[in-house]
């Protein structure tokens, strides 16, 4: 079974790509590289090649710190929480102040499955004429 890739970190050594297009810390373009010249100027810099895209030709690897890399992680790991799950729905419900005591019960009855079931409920109150 393959091995998942992280989303974002430091690929340290092992590069599978032969020529590398290559981002300095300070997002300036290094042009295009041998994969042994990126991983001199990593160890004089003492810094560390982070893939950005793979599905380009050649694929882009930017030189980063330790502290740039982790700030990366967390801006991802926020945007990741604020997108809403694939599996999430939003369940809306709506019905006017006046709803019958029966009519109540059952539309409580069905928000609480809807909530079993980790929906997200909105529920809107119409006032009545």
């Amino acid at each position: 079974q393959p091995k998942s890739k992280p989303a974002f970190g430091s690929v340290g050594r092992r590069i599978p790509y032969r020529v590398l297009h290559v981002i300095n810390q300070d997002g300036e373009s290094l042009g295009n590289m041998h994969r042994a010249e990126a991983l001199r100027l990593m160890d004089q810099h003492g810094l560390k090649l982070v893939l950005l895209r793979e599905n380009v030709e050649p694929p882009v690897y930017r030189l980063m710190t330790g502290q740039q890399i982790h700030e990366e992680q967390l801006k991802r790991a926020e945007k990741k929480k604020a997108s809403p799950k694939p599996g999430m729905y939003a369940k809306e419900l709506s019905f006017s102040s006046t709803i019958a005591k029966n009519d109540l019960e059952t539309k409580t009855k069905q928000i609480a499955q809807w909530i079993e079931k980790k929906h997200h409920v909105k529920v809107t109150i119409r006032q009545a004429k």
